[in-house]
């Protein structure tokens, strides 16, 4: 089903150089940018791409034929307990650090590649006042756990300022009751600037003739360590059963693939072999991440889902889509 509303926004960019920069936590980020870049792209736009780690080099498998630029990474780690709020504390300086520095490298990037247009999906950092800018997200507010909740609107505050620096913030969801985010962009006032999207997910709904071979799909990702603390826990938790199982490993870096029992292992699959398998196979079982989420929206597929432990933005979605989503 086509995204209307990104449409409408997209099809004034025309013959435009446009760089487009997703946070690289994960592949989330990336890939709900990819039907962004295929309008761009029909749309007679020059797009140059870039990120770092697992998002760069799915973004790369996507479009091969595209200039692609190596982005600093924020070098987020997630702490392996219950609470991820310490490990984000403690890192915030050198989150800052990495939020100036790509400010500065913008300007450069803007003069040297003659970038009319910049998209930034929930970098901080890449607004100029010389081109137009975009920021893509679907927290407009942040999440806190119940003992800090008292500074969500300073917080929010924050945020705000940081969207308005932009000149057009867009959120992948819904006005009204039928929205995703819930809270995080629907609680709050927006931003003078904002507009709800719709949805966005690299994949189209399809008839498939075929069945999937397997009985539960498991998705994993996320930040380590606990993307491999999650991997271990469904291998654990599926070995010993007899259904066929696959779980792919959200790693486009990799190419391995291996067997453990009844469960195969994928590193990465193209777009159009997930797509069969989300649409295919009857469990699935996936961190709540948001980009997640959108994706099994297209498929109208029920989930099981097992948030972050700490990440209150998952912990939240799993929470207030359970009646909804929850397998």
């Amino acid at each position: 089903m086509k995204n209307i509303f990104l449409e409408q926004h997209i099809k004034r960019l025309k013959n435009k150089r446009i760089l487009i920069v997703p946070l690289d936590w994960g592949i989330g980020h990336a890939t709900r940018c990819v039907p962004i870049i295929k309008l761009l792209l029909s749309n007679q736009n020059e797009v140059i791409i870039a990120s770092s780690g697992e998002a760069l080099a799915f973004l790369q498998r996507e479009f091969p034929k595209q200039t692609f630029l190596k982005w600093n990474s924020y070098n987020i780690r997630y702490s392996s307990s219950k609470t991820q709020i310490w490990a984000m504390l403690s890192q915030s300086p050198k989150i800052l650090w990495n939020i100036y520095k790509e400010h500065k490298k913008l300007k450069t990037i803007i003069k040297r590649g003659k970038i009319d247009v910049i998209i930034s999906d929930n970098r901080f950092g890449l607004w100029n006042s010389s081109v137009e800018s975009i920021y893509i997200t679907h927290q407009i507010m942040i999440k806190m756990p119940l003992q800090l909740k008292f500074f969500e609107p300073l917080l929010y505050s924050l945020h705000k300022r940081i969207i308005e620096k932009y000149d057009h913030c867009w959120i992948p969801d819904l006005e009204g009751e039928n929205n995703l985010s819930g809270d995080l962009s629907h609680k709050y006032p927006l931003p003078k600037n904002s507009v709800f999207i719709g949805f966005l997910s690299r994949f189209e709904k399809k008839e498939f003739t075929q069945k999937s071979p397997f009985q539960n799909l498991i998705l994993i990702s996320g930040p380590e360590p606990q993307r491999t603390i999650f991997e271990k826990e469904m291998i654990e938790k599926f070995k010993s059963k007899q259904e066929e199982t696959i779980i792919v490993l959200g790693k486009p870096t990799n190419k391995d693939s291996q067997k453990i029992g009844n469960i195969t292992i994928k590193s990465h699959l193209k777009s159009d072999d997930l797509a069969f398998l989300i649409q295919t196979t009857p469990n699935i079982f996936c961190r709540s991440g948001y980009s997640t989420l959108m994706d099994l929206s297209v498929f109208g597929k029920k989930a099981t889902l097992v948030p972050t432990p700490g990440q209150t933005e998952q912990e939240y979605l799993a929470e207030r889509l359970k009646t909804i989503w929850q397998a």
